[in-house]
């Protein structure tokens, strides 16, 4: 009718079974009018009532939950971009987050660090692992190729290294800002329950008191950005400001970069690279 609102859901719903080739599911039934999935069968993928799968695609029976939303996603075989565009179109907001755990980045990710000759630059995941860095962050901050897996996470190293704690000026107060950004960080990423955290926090809580008080007192930061004064014992004292930025594509990764905070940290970051070169 005129002046109706277009169904966009319907439409997005139809463009999205339309791509898909119905011999790779198993259904055959020979030649087609249309192609792609019929609705009956992407209602029988997402176990779904192919009368309410119907329904949706012409605009009728009101807003799907999200548990039909994401029987859907399943059903026509949806990427996490294309799953978020399904819920705009039928919820008006975004998915929960779902925690997804990384062992690394790509080897594009990789040389993104590498450019970054004079920035130490890290690669952290929601539970503060670092899967990347570049060379300069080894010389300056940490050696993470000479660590196990499981020790390359931040907090572990805050809390669990006598010389991490020793090279950080104020420790105090990076402590409190890195538990309460971890904090923000495991929820933005809807892994506050995941067992991986529950884990983790458990580990610090019972070797770190430290930790175990600020866990305690529920601060939440933002980690967005500011400056490190890191004790080198080659280079002395350095004054790095930090920014974070959120990968794309990836919402689990964080990238943290760190530049010289004036002229004289910037010589003695580049001399302190020099000695250590390869």
């Amino acid at each position: 009718m005129a002046g109706e609102a277009p169904n966009q859901l319907g439409t997005y719903l139809r463009d999205r079974r339309t791509r898909l080739d119905p011999a790779a599911f198993g259904f055959g039934g020979g030649r087609r009018r249309t192609p792609g999935l019929r609705r009956e069968e992407v209602a029988s993928r997402a176990n779904i009532s192919a009368t309410w799968y119907t329904w949706l695609e012409q605009g009728r029976g009101g807003a799907p939950s999200a548990d039909v939303l994401d029987r859907i996603a399943k059903g026509l075989m949806l990427t996490d971009p294309e799953r978020e565009h399904l819920y705009m179109l039928g919820l008006g907001r975004l998915p929960e987050a779902r925690y997804q755990p990384v062992d690394g980045i790509t080897p594009r990710l990789q040389r993104v660090l590498d450019g970054m000759v004079l920035s130490p630059a890290i690669i952290k995941t929601a539970m503060w692992d670092v899967v990347g860095w570049n060379r300069a962050a080894a010389v300056l901050l940490t050696d993470y190729a000479e660590l196990p897996r499981e020790g390359r996470n931040i907090l572990r190293l805050m809390f669990g290294s006598a010389d991490v704690r020793s090279r950080n000026e104020d420790w105090d107060s990076i402590a409190r800002f890195v538990v309460g950004a971890f904090r923000a960080d495991v929820a933005r990423a809807g892994a506050t329950t995941s067992a991986a955290v529950t884990t983790l926090v458990a580990e610090l809580c019972r070797t770190s008191p430290e930790f175990d008080a600020l866990w305690q007192d529920n601060d939440v930061v933002a980690y967005g950005e500011g400056v490190k004064r890191i004790h080198h014992p080659d280079a002395g004292l350095l004054a790095m400001e930090f920014s974070s930025f959120a990968v794309e594509g990836r919402p689990e990764l964080g990238m943290i970069i760190y530049n010289p905070a004036a002229p004289e940290d910037a010589e003695r970051l580049r001399t302190l690279l020099d000695v250590h070169g390869d």
